[in-house]
């Protein structure tokens, strides 16, 4: 998990999953108070862990002819991605 640059405090999942759901709104360390950005590279691994293998799955992997399996499993893949990516990706403080 990432930690603040400045005074090492972990952020916790929760308070990097809402970053991603403010379009990547910066986060602020609760212990100093120190602006943290999210890298280009955190939100390629964003991309990779929860968008790109929902829309491959969708299109190209899907071997169901039911709709609603394919969805559910799509969807479940997305679950599963959106829950380890704040794992993975990175922030830098602003200076």
């Amino acid at each position: 998990m990432q930690k603040c640059d400045k005074c090492q405090t972990p952020f916790s999942w929760k308070k990097i999953m809402k970053s991603f759901i403010w379009t990547y709104k910066p986060i602020h360390c609760s212990n100093c108070g120190t602006e943290h950005d999210i890298t280009i590279r955190g939100r390629l691994a964003f991309v990779l862990c929860t968008i790109l293998p929902a829309i491959l799955f969708f299109n190209f992997l899907s071997p169901f002819e039911n709709f609603v399996l394919t969805f559910g499993i799509g969807m479940l893949i997305l679950l599963v991605g959106t829950l380890v990516t704040p794992f993975l990706v990175t922030y830098k403080s602003v200076r």
